[in-house]
């Protein structure tokens, strides 16, 4: 298992990608950093190469990147644009591609959610046919497009790991897959049954506390029922805590030490 973290979302984050905790991850011993793909794409040319090279001097490396689209790129709806789209992720995925992500995390509750009055059926359509376009471009870069379910009260349209299997079985393509989200998942009393279900599409995990989306710091039922699931149906990638924090070194010390001692209980 490799253990990894979402920076974006700890406090004094300067330029919203994350990378503002990458030297402290390192120190604390996790495997990775997970950057926010939207907020790397609104860097200049310099302070992207400036990224990058922090980035090639780090022992920690940007295995995945989350939050793909901006809320301003519409993926449904009457507004949505297909060739703007088209030439964001050329774009997006070539800069993911440049810090070394394997992974992108498609959650984008904002651009994806779909407008007042507009058939939710067409949308969904509208998710599949982009996504066939997405893989084709994934597929160049290497890189596996991770579908992240979002809860009914931040999104409108795929809000359980069930629905988002049901999507990319819809779309049938290879670099389109699953990410199943403990936070999202509780949230949304649903079944962690459907892990075993999906077991074969699961390529990325997302993990947090469910009160007030924390960094975990104590051993619950619940977080070993979860990752029992995982190490049942073989899951052995990257798990990313994706969390708030105002005590971030605290905080991610603590977190690791759990997940290392929840999978040493599983064996």
């Amino acid at each position: 298992m490799r253990y990894g973290c979402c920076g974006c979302m700890v406090k004094n984050d300067p330029d919203g990608t994350g990378a503002a905790v990458l030297e402290k991850l390192a120190a604390i011993g996790y495997d990775y950093i997970e950057l926010s793909l939207a907020h790397i794409m609104k860097l200049d040319d310099a302070a992207f190469s400036d990224l990058k090279s922090r980035i090639v001097k780090s022992p920690v490396k940007c295995e995945a990147c989350h939050n793909f689209f901006p809320a301003a790129i519409r993926l449904t709806g009457p507004d949505a644009d297909r060739h703007k789209v088209v030439d964001y992720v050329t774009m997006a995925l070539e800069r993911a591609s440049a810090l070394g992500a394997k992974i992108v995390v498609f959650g984008s509750a904002g651009a994806k959610n779909v407008p007042d009055g507009f058939p939710v059926k067409k949308a969904w359509q509208q998710l599949i046919d982009l996504l066939k376009v997405i893989d084709s471009i994934a597929k160049k870069y290497d890189i596996i497009i991770a579908i992240e379910p979002i809860n009914k009260f931040e999104s409108n349209i795929i809000n359980s790991a069930k629905e988002g299997l049901e999507l990319i079985r819809q779309v049938n393509k290879d670099n389109i897959q699953l990410l199943v989200d403990y936070y999202h998942i509780a949230i949304s009393n649903e079944p962690f049954d459907v892990i075993c279900e999906a077991a074969g599409h699961i390529k990325h995990v997302h993990f947090a506390e469910v009160l007030e989306r924390q960094y975990p710091k104590v051993i619950k039922d619940s977080y070993i029922d979860f990752f029992r699931h995982l190490k049942d149906c073989h899951y052995d990638g990257r798990i990313s805590i994706e969390a708030f924090s105002s005590d971030f070194e605290n905080d991610a010390v603590t977190s690791l030490h759990l997940l290392k001692n929840i999978f040493g209980k599983l064996g």
